[in-house]
């Protein structure tokens, strides 16, 4: 399955200069006293972004943009989460230290795509704070990730140590020169979400992560601290005002570009008519996202400045056109549709959920897949599943590798069995085995396999096979994916969506 991010390799900051600002922001920002390791939870903070949104390879905009974490570092509200939490929202609602029954606004002070960092203003006064650890942060380290990760209103603390201390790392959302890699465990929602010492001091800001290799990262506090007092007085920092995610090249090699999610109103790219949903091709002459990456993307702006006139070339998949424009400079223009012979990203509709006949299982699906059946089915041994499939057409899903598709089975009756002989009971397939390994997205944990090459064919299979995690039954998923849009958009909303209730 194709990893969350690759390593990039930068140049190395200066340490002392760095530890040296954090310890002056920390009593600059702070009050009296930030809270101490028992107390994190009291200044870490969940938030929810709502305005327009366009999720990668979809035309379907959402009203919401997720639920992230931050965390307070003075008492009069300043917080600090991720940009991809909080850019393009119209409106944020704050809930404190896990408290659903006092909700709070707050207000967008600054933020950078490019570093995937953000301060936010929350209403009201006399919270509890957070202050910078000081002294070199070195691997092996203890550590602890507070949050609320999937959404939840409960609020988790998980422990372990920093396995790499200090490494450059380019992603598909950041481009980075200090990142820490730990394995104090991270989902989605944990985004924004502070990484601590266990004397309560924040290390760094948590922000991706590898689910597949249990792999978590945290923008380093000497990435952070720098930047803070820019991005409180509401200054540019390596920003264009989008929320930026870049599209992984086509199996040619063909760069796709860079997903605009959302975009910042009275920004440099919401002045000139970049929308969420299009796509960014080229800036600068240079072709954008030539690995999956925003690495072109800052380096140009990093070289120019976020104030320059800088060209771009924009790709509207809501109306199939081409366009062209300056930031800091000429509005965009329709130049050519995308008939011309250009790749151009593939995109979903919308998706729709998909129930089974019982009302148990439900999955999220392209609303193209319209051909579903629920019926409960019965394996060889006379265990009965909640059965559910959804494809352009299950004939031809279930006769050829040409069409896409997805089929899930659940029982409670199958909790027992083992999970790996599960697994190799539905991977006996005319396929190439390109990936296989633990299976956890914090509701289901058990084993994967990947497949290539199905039938000879460009078509992929992902086979999932685990438990929920209260170990109330087995779940088996299996996916075939035809084009470049199942192995991205498709298959991410498939396995963030899938869950059965018995």
């Amino acid at each position: 399955m194709p990893s969350l991010s690759r390593n990039g390799a930068r140049a190395f900051g200066a340490v002392a200069v760095a530890a040296f600002a954090a310890a002056t922001l920390t009593s600059c920002f702070g009050g009296p006293s930030p809270v101490k390791f028992e107390d994190v939870q009291t200044a870490t903070i969940q938030i929810q972004a709502e305005g327009t949104f366009v999720d990668p390879l979809t035309l379907d905009p959402s009203a919401f943009g997720g639920r992230g974490s931050g965390f307070f570092i003075n008492q009069d509200g300043i917080a600090v989460t991720n940009n991809h939490v909080v850019t393009g929202a119209g409106t944020l609602k704050v809930w404190v230290g896990g408290d659903q029954g006092t909700t709070y606004g707050a207000t967008v002070l600054g933020a950078s795509e490019c570093l995937d960092l953000a301060v936010i203003k929350v209403d009201g006064s006399g919270f509890p704070f957070m202050g910078w650890y000081e002294g070199d942060i070195k691997a092996a380290l203890d550590v602890y990730s507070a949050g609320f990760p999937l959404g939840d209103p409960n609020f988790t603390l998980t422990r372990g140590i920093v396995s790499k201390a200090d490494v450059a790392q380019e992603d598909s959302w950041a481009s980075l020169d200090h990142v820490i890699e730990h394995d104090a465990r991270i989902r989605g929602g944990n985004s924004g979400g502070p990484l601590v010492a266990d004397n309560g001091r924040v290390v760094g800001v948590n922000y991706a992560g590898n689910d597949e290799l249990d792999y978590n990262f945290a923008i380093h506090r000497d990435q952070v601290t720098p930047v803070l007092q820019d991005l409180i007085d509401g200054k540019a920092v390596q920003s264009l005002g989008v929320n930026a995610e870049a599209l992984f090249p086509l199996d040619d090699g063909t760069p796709q570009g860079i997903w605009v999610k959302s975009v910042k109103a009275g920004g440099p790219a919401d002045s000139i008519g970049v929308e969420p949903g299009d796509v960014l091709v080229d800036m600068g002459g240079v072709a954008l996202a030539r690995q999956g990456t925003l690495e072109e993307y800052c380096e140009v702006i990093r070289t120019q400045g976020n104030d320059a006139v800088i060209d771009v070339t924009v790709y509207r998949p809501s109306d199939n056109t081409y366009y062209e424009g300056q930031f800091n400079g000429k509005e965009l223009e329709a130049t050519s549709t995308g008939d011309t012979g250009t790749d151009t990203p593939s995109t979903v509709g919308s998706f729709v959920t998909v129930t089974d006949d019982s009302g148990a299982l439900s999955v999220n699906v392209p609303d193209t897949w319209a051909d579903v059946n629920g019926s409960a089915a019965t394996d060889a041994a006379g265990v009965s599943f909640a059965a559910l499939s959804a494809s352009p057409s299950l004939d031809g899903y279930a006769s050829s590798w040409g069409t896409p598709g997805v089929e899930l089975y659940a029982s409670p009756d199958a909790v027992g069995d083992d999970i790996a002989t599960r697994l190799d009971e539905f991977s006996q397939v005319d396929c190439t085995l390109d990936g296989s390994g633990e299976y956890n997205d914090g509701f289901y944990v058990g084993q994967y396999n990947y497949f290539t090459g199905c039938g000879g064919s460009a078509t992929d299979l992902v086979v999932v096979v685990a438990k929920d995690v209260d170990n109330t039954h087995l779940m088996i998923v299996r996916a075939q994916l035809v084009d470049d849009t199942d192995k991205s958009a498709v298959l991410d909303e498939i396995l963030n969506s899938f869950i059965a209730s018995f």
